[in-house]
């Protein structure tokens, strides 16, 4: 009776090794780094022990969190997390924006279109209903926050990835805008998931912090620091994460990806700013992974260390990655922003920002439950 119970037990084993084998041979995987990048990438001041690793020791978890508690915490429902109601938006006619002045429009979580210079760059798209690598599990894009598609989109010049999670760095996403963009900018690494997919080599520009290139004619683009990490399967960090300074003659703009808190900030500021606006994340926060989000506390005082004109908080209002209520990051940034007296503004999907001109004021997520 014992040897047939081990016999099965070893085939449930065998066959769910399998499963996972032939789940993870999906292209929305990508690749991890070889050749030519490979050992780009290894000769990084930043790739240490194996792996690209944070300026300063970054735990992924609190002391007192577990990854089971962790998982067992975001699994219990809670309608708090999800709005009750539509999220409103505004139909822009993104083919239409005007070039005279430098504009933004965000479209949810950390996606946002900048015209400027009489370019269209996008950034981390995501035009997936889920943030995951399969559209039949993982997170679902809230009632609301799905009325752009990418045929609403002009040529594209330019694609910025800040890292290559899935909620940044969209597989289908990708595959749709490949014949009409022009160049990608993207973190050591992560340009092996790009050829992967079909992109051609020379249209992608890899970045280590701190490097710059002039990626598009009078835009200077330079990869700066970040606190997070990566990684599209079990292996993490082969690929590096990276916020980003876009200059140009009269204007710059910071596109913050994801990142916990860090002194980098201020170095930022000192050396590049002060900013017209920054991008920065504000939300799927938790006590249980301090270091690599920011609190909205936190994301003002970043605002403020940029030396930041005005503070645009991305990474909330579509998906639900973390436990806190779906309106609480928006709400405790404003918050603290005007005890601050630092200028923020949150759009609605679909809004224009245009920079020292039309800036939409908060409040509109206080209308729907």
């Amino acid at each position: 009776m014992l040897k047939k119970i081990g016999k099965g037990f070893l085939i449930f084993i065998l066959l769910f090794a399998l499963t996972v084998y032939l789940f993870m041979q999906q292209k929305s995987f990508g690749n991890l780094p070889k050749g030519d990048r490979k050992q780009r990438l290894e000769a990084s001041a930043n790739f240490k022990g194996g792996a690209f690793v944070n300026r300063k020791e970054t735990p992924m978890l609190s002391e007192d969190a577990s990854y089971a508690s962790m998982i067992w915490k975001f699994m219990k429902s809670d309608s708090l997390r999800y709005p009750q109601q539509t999220v409103p938006s505004v139909q822009t006619n993104l083919r239409e924006i005007p070039f005279e002045k430098p504009t933004i429009v965000w479209f949810g979580h950390s996606t946002y279109l900048i015209t400027i210079n009489n370019k269209r760059i996008l950034v981390d798209p995501i035009f997936s209903e889920r943030a995951s690598p399969v559209q039949y599990f993982g997170s679902k894009a809230f009632e609301g926050t799905m009325v752009y598609s990418l045929d609403d989109f002009p040529a594209i010049d330019m694609v910025i990835i800040s890292h290559d999670h899935y909620d940044h760095l969209d597989y289908n996403t990708i595959l749709k805008l490949k014949s009409t963009v022009k160049r990608f900018s993207v973190p050591l690494g992560v340009g092996q998931h790009l050829v992967t997919w079909g992109i051609d080599e020379a249209d992608i520009t890899e970045f280590d912090w701190w490097e710059e290139s002039e990626v598009l004619p009078g835009i200077q683009l330079t990869s700066t620091p970040a606190r997070h990490f990566s990684g599209r399967g079990f292996v993490r960090n082969k690929t590096l994460w990276s916020s980003y300074v876009l200059q140009t003659n009269e204007h710059k703009i910071f596109i913050g990806g994801d990142s916990g808190y860090d002194d980098v900030f201020k170095e930022i500021g000192n050396k590049f700013g002060p900013f017209d606006i920054a991008m920065l994340e504000c939300g799927q926060y938790d006590r249980q992974w301090p270091n690599i989000h920011m609190m909205p506390e936190e994301t003002v005082q970043a605002a403020i260390d940029l030396k930041a004109k005005i503070l645009m908080p991305v990474h909330w209002g579509k998906f639900v990655l973390a436990n806190h209520p779906w309106r609480e990051p928006v709400e405790r940034a404003t918050k603290h922003a005007e005890a601050l007296q630092v200028k923020i503004t949150t759009p609605l999907i679909g809004e224009p920002i245009l920079l020292n001109d039309s800036i939409p004021p908060s409040g509109w997520w206080r209308r729907i439950m």
